[in-house]
C-alpha cells in the first residue's frame, strides 16, 4: 500500500515538474499530473530505456522526458480541437 502511494507521489511530481518545464497545464489539475507522470514513464522507458536515479519505481530522466512528450503531444491535440 505505501508502495502504491508513493507511486502516486511521484507520478505527480514528475508530471507538474514537466508541465512547469513546457508551461503548460494539462487538464484535471493534480490527477492530470499524476497520470501525466504514470504515462510519461511509461512512455520514457519505453523510448529511452531504464537508466538513471530510480525513486518510487520511476526512472526520473526517462520518466521526466516521457512526460514533456506527452505534455506537448496533448496540448497540441487540445488546441487542435479548441480551433
Amino acid at each position: 500500500m505505501l508502495s502504491f502511494i508513493w507511486s502516486l507521489i511521484m507520478g505527480g511530481i514528475i508530471g507538474w515538474i514537466a508541465g512547469l518545464i513546457v508551461s503548460k497545464d494539462l487538464p484535471g489539475g493534480i490527477f492530470g499530473n499524476i497520470l501525466a507522470g504514470f504515462i510519461g514513464a511509461w512512455l520514457g522507458s519505453s523510448l529511452f530505456g531504464q537508466w538513471g536515479p530510480e525513486i518510487g519505481g520511476f526512472f526520473i530522466v526517462p520518466a521526466l522526458i516521457g512526460a514533456i512528450i506527452l505534455i506537448l503531444i496533448v496540448s497540441f491535440i487540445i488546441r487542435l480541437f479548441r480551433r
